[in-house]
């Protein structure tokens, strides 16, 4: 099992979330239930087991029994989370904004840092709301040039999976279904864990 379902186990344990847009043949693999059965079986000694946002277009690995060892990582994980939220969400607001979309980004949209940018040039307040954003520690931008903002920008969403650059000599990104994991999560959090979220950050949610 190991052998067949190697590669792609070691991503799901390294953290990576699988989708069409991320690896759809992975993907594809997944969807099938006897495969599900056999990477539980063999994540069960380890505590761990796939899991899937309620869509069903993301899979990414959850533990099997909320032991101690787990509820600590769990909590770490939770407060990184809650800590990116805020710039996250931002985010997705200032590129609804910017380009005129009808609804937040999703698993699949196509965005060009060059556009992004262009945009957000020939408006002052998403232009300042841009720069302000760049300099939250998540993102973490030491330069004053626009342009060099957003290239930081995309480049970190990339290192946290919520983008994916096809081509490296290309200047434009995919969405992933990382994205509607987080907006899942943060649905969950508000409304069923009760834990605190940022002012802000529950009016940005209400555009979800």
């Amino acid at each position: 099992m190991i052998q067949v379902h190697g590669p792609l186990l070691e991503r799901l344990l390294a953290g990576e979330f699988i989708c069409p847009v991320t690896d759809e043949d992975a993907f594809r693999h997944l969807q099938d239930e006897s495969t599900r059965e056999a990477i539980n079986d063999y994540l069960k000694p380890l505590n761990r087991r796939l899991a899937s946002n309620p869509e069903g277009s993301v899979w990414f690995l959850a533990w099997l029994e909320l032991t101690g060892e787990a509820r600590d990582q769990l909590s770490g994980q939770l407060a990184l989370t809650l800590n990116s939220l805020q710039p996250l969400l931002e985010w997705m607001q200032l590129v609804q904004e910017a380009l005129g979309k009808d609804a937040v980004i999703s698993a699949g949209d196509v965005l060009k840092p060059a556009e992004f940018t262009l945009k957000c040039e020939d408006n002052a307040s998403l232009k300042d709301r841009l720069q302000r954003l760049a300099s939250d520690r998540f993102f973490n931008s030491q330069s004053d040039a626009l342009d060099n903002q957003v290239k930081l920008i995309f480049r970190r969403l990339k290192e946290h999976g919520y983008l994916l650059q096809p081509h490296s000599d290309r200047q434009f990104y995919l969405v992933t279904s990382k994205v509607d994991y987080l907006i899942d999560l943060i649905r969950f959090i508000r409304d069923e864990e009760n834990l605190p979220i940022d002012q802000e950050v529950g009016e940005q949610e209400e555009l979800l």
